[in-house]
């Protein structure tokens, strides 16, 4: 395959080109090989991405040794976690979409010949592997890794998020203001994506299942040498997919999108990866209706073999050294299509016939096919009277026997509306929380409502309360909660007319989410309903509520 950027570099016609390039620094022997792409999302605000700088180098030594030129270029990217429960969040799905045109417009203004992501947290990367898609080049997607575990509280390793579990606590007075500021020092030791299996080590996850990453990539930790050394073999690998001409539609197909979804839920991700995996099958114009399908279908025949936080004591340093992904795929081997091809250059298959474990197995972490940890659906897709186009559940997060639950609904118009009432004791047991208009154009953006659950576990009733809203929830997220409820509040679906009382149940061995009212009933209530005024008119959040999609169609920006 001839390289695209010769097309703008060659003498004498482009040499004006030539000369911008030269103008900072490139030779004509640099200008002679592929120019590969690093798209590095490194800043200073972010855990999971404050090492990418360095992990950079080493990309660049690999691209440099393999023969290529390196363009490094800047991309932003912003923390879910510092973003929770104020006006910020509105911001972080939102980001995705920018993410993924930023990657566009410069690796097509530039004509660059491959792509090499650096990313690590919660829209970041399918920001990325959204761009990866849409250009149809050779891509590689690298993450920087999770960060270790923090001190020991409440039974097991902490991390980041323990902090809102322990606030619920000391508001309790489960727990004293001493103990409650030394975890603040001590729950997140090291740099790296959340030390949980939450959306960001989902997704990283999602890219190695889908072969855009190397085999063992999504879970080394960011402080383990091992990370650098993938940095390197990164960019060898890059420069040998643009000589092979193998781009990244070849290896995101709707066929390793299935090898994805199995990952999914035989590790029981977080359900945000539903909106994100259909968000990038958009890219290849896989409709909404096929990926909701795939999700419901493959969800009947994946048993759940990895636990691991919040699903168990685990964290991400014990998922990698036992085995990580490459083992949750030899395990699930025989429900997978294992001729999808990869960022290797082989197969699925010939990537985990030669793949070598540098730590003994532990079956505390992932099991085997034949012996599950459950047989459960590692998520769900619900659909009833009150999510018509789908509500998605994280069954692998949710104790056995809170699968069914009925009780009387709580409304609340905002995030911070039912984060209020929980700290101050107004949720009882019983109640179904119900938190509306943080939809994908209502919220704007589609909150996450992690603090809310974490609340309701320092508060003591995740197992005796539940939670539904149009938002979303964080992977780390525990108790019993439906979330991407669809079509949203603020679009006049069903959502939008529950008041306080109202029975609300939750059945999902049956896929269910209903409302205990007539369809008449509902129906005079919406007649009645009107839409409230959007909740920002000005800037990106703006447009975004005017073009956002359904959470059903992946919340992408459509016209």
């Amino acid at each position: 395959m001839g390289n695209r950027s010769s097309s703008i570099l060659g003498k004498p016609e482009w040499s004006f080109n030539r000369s911008v390039f030269k103008s900072v620094g490139f030779s004509d022997d640099d200008l002679h090989r592929p120019v590969i792409g690093i798209a590095n999302s490194w800043n200073e605000l972010v855990p999971g991405h404050a090492n990418l700088r360095q992990v950079a180098e080493h990309v660049r030594k690999g691209i440099y040794r393999a023969g290529g030129t390196v363009a490094e270029f800047g991309v932003i990217g912003a923390c879910d976690g510092t973003a929770q429960g104020h006006a910020g969040m509105h911001y972080i799905l939102p980001s995705r979409d920018l993410i993924a045109n930023d990657i566009e417009v410069m690796v097509e203004a530039h004509r660059l010949d491959g792509i090499v992501l650096l990313g690590s947290c919660d829209k970041i990367v399918p920001g990325m592997l959204m761009a990866a898609a849409r250009l149809r080049i050779p891509a590689i997607f690298l993450p920087g890794g999770p960060m270790l575990g923090g001190v020991k509280f409440d039974g097991r390793k902490s991390d980041l998020t323990t902090m809102s579990e322990a606030l619920g606590m000391l508001k309790s007075e489960k727990i004293t203001e001493t103990a409650y500021e030394q975890l603040e020092e001590l729950c997140g030791p090291t740099c790296g994506s959340c030390a949980f299996y939450g959306t960001a080590n989902t997704m990283c996850c999602m890219a190695e299942a889908l072969g855009l990453s190397l085999p063992g990539a999504a879970l080394v930790p960011a402080v383990y040498a091992d990370r650098l050394r993938l940095g390197e073999e990164t960019g060898k690998a890059i420069v040998a997919l643009v000589t092979n001409g193998i781009s990244a539609d070849n290896i995101i197909t709707y066929q390793s999108l299935e090898n994805a979804i199995r990952v999914l839920m035989a590790t029981g991700g977080s359900t945000n990866a539903v909106l994100h995996l259909s968000a990038v099958a958009a890219e290849l114009d896989i409709t909404a209706e096929t990926m909701m399908n795939a999700y419901d279908k493959l969800s009947q025949s994946t048993p759940q073999i990895a636990k691991v936080n919040p699903a168990s004591q685990y964290d991400m340093e014990d998922f990698h050294r036992a085995g990580g992904i490459p083992r949750v795929m030899q395990e699930i081997g025989a429900l997978l299509n294992k001729g999808c091809i990869t960022v290797t250059g082989k197969t699925v298959e010939q990537n985990l016939e030669g793949y070598r474990f540098k730590y003994p197995h532990d079956d505390n972490v992932i099991s085997t096919l034949a012996q599950p940890f459950s047989q459960q659906k590692g998520l769900a897709i619900l659909r009833g009277n009150l999510a018509p186009d789908t509500a998605v559940t994280k069954p692998a997060a949710i104790a056995p026997e809170m699968h069914v639950f009925t009780g009387n609904a709580r409304v609340f118009d905002c995030e911070e509306a039912a984060e209020e009432a929980i700290l101050n004791g107004r949720i009882k047991e019983g109640d179904v929380v119900v938190i509306r208009y943080e939809g994908p154009k209502g919220g704007p953006g589609m909150r996450e409502m992690y603090k809310a659950m974490k609340y309701l576990y320092g508060m003591g009733l995740a197992k005796k309360t539940a939670l539904i809203t149009d938002g979303r929830f964080s992977g780390t997220n525990n108790g019993c909660f439906v979330g991407h409820i669809s079509p949203e509040a603020a679009e006049g679906g069903p959502l939008a007319v529950v008041r306080d009382g109202d029975r609300i149940t939750i059945d999902i061995p049956r896929g269910l989410l209903q409302l205990h009212l007539s369809d008449q009933e509902i129906s005079t209530r919406l007649e009645s309903w009107q839409r409230p005024q959007p909740k920002f008119t000005r800037g990106y959040l703006g447009l975004y509520s005017k073009l956002a999609s359904s959470a059903a169609k992946g919340a992408v920006i459509t016209l």
